[in-house]
């Protein structure tokens, strides 16, 4: 018997990669990055309930450079997250589907995550705002 031949299903290295896709994958890692961030919620509580000396712990190493990247990742994965989940939103009722609105959506989510996190560090650090 001759062998036949099969087409070649189409792969990552044929589509053209567009903001969609990476909003799709950040979507995914961002969902995971914000599970795993629980333990730090975690942390924190089990340190309030454990006494002074914990939270200090917990308040010492937040306050480093070390936490303070970790906290910004987690910020800007949660900013992501909620951006792009708002959009799934008008996915689930239709609407946004077109091409046209998907390049919109796609700038406005990493618009949004920018201008959320940066935002919630600057009211934070106390550099606007009223925040003392």
């Amino acid at each position: 018997m001759a062998k036949k031949e099969r087409p070649i299903s189409p792969h990552l290295q044929i589509y053209a990669w567009g903001g969609h896709m990476a909003l799709s994958i950040f979507h995914r890692a961002s969902g995971i990055a914000l599970g795993a961030g629980t333990l730090l919620l975690i942390w924190w509580l089990g340190s309030l309930a454990m006494g002074e000396e914990s939270y200090i712990l917990f308040q010492t190493y937040m306050s480093s450079i070390y936490g303070k990247i970790v906290l910004f990742a987690f910020t800007t994965a949660l900013m992501l997250h909620m951006c792009n989940g708002i959009r799934h939103l008008f996915w689930d009722a239709g609407k946004g589907f077109d091409l046209d609105a998907t390049r919109r959506s796609n700038y406005l989510i990493f618009a949004g995550t920018v201008i959320f996190t940066a935002a919630i560090w600057l009211l934070g650090l106390g550099l606007i705002g009223g925040l003392s």
